[in-house]
């Protein structure tokens, strides 16, 4: 049986948005922001639920972004999504940018240096230069229809057994590792 509330969050790109699905209704909440998505996104779904009158307790499943995308915000969102759903008991979903946009669309997320994920059906996710003709680009869809989207992808999941939400790479993290030698501990 599906969930008859389910809430969808995602910051794996320049936003915080969030999307609350009952069997009747949805809401969504967006802000456009390149940083602070941490502080920022728990009292978003406190503000989405209460404009909705649901109670935590009352969301029966939760889906999330996994990405691909930038690096620190698809981790923040997916340990979220964990932490919620083990301290409320409820099944978490994760849903991809590629899933969002539609299993029969070739789909182009947004990459850094120019460049796009691009995922057509019955292939891998792969990055590219440029986007094939016809491509449906995420980057094109207002951010309020995509996180309505991966809350539709996640309630359709919510019944089927789900691996662990993880982040979706397509590209190594752009920081390295330090090459300083560690400070010494003194006892």
């Amino acid at each position: 049986m599906r969930p008859e509330i389910v809430l969808a969050f995602d910051t794996s790109a320049a936003h915080c948005a969030a999307a609350l699905l009952s069997t009747d209704r949805s809401f969504t909440k967006v802000e456009m922001m390149a940083k602070g998505q941490a502080e920022r996104l728990i009292p978003m779904l406190d503000e989405l639920l209460a404009e909705a009158k649901v109670t935590w307790p009352e969301v029966g499943a939760i889906a999330v972004g996994t990405g691909p995308g930038n690096f620190t915000g698809v981790r923040i969102a997916v340990s979220l999504a964990r932490g919620l759903a083990l301290g409320l008991g409820v099944p978490v979903i994760g849903v991809t940018g590629f899933d969002a946009g539609g299993p029969e669309n070739t789909v182009a997320i947004p990459a850094p240096r120019g460049q796009v994920y691009l995922k057509s059906p019955g292939r891998s996710a792969e990055i590219v230069d440029l986007a094939p003709d016809g491509a449906v680009h995420l980057s094109d869809m207002p951010v309020a229809d995509m996180i309505e989207a991966l809350a539709r992808v996640g309630r359709e999941r919510a019944t089927l057994p789900q691996p662990r939400p993880a982040p979706f790479y397509l590209r190594g993290a752009d920081a390295a590792p330090a090459s300083d030698r560690p400070p010494v501990i003194l006892p």
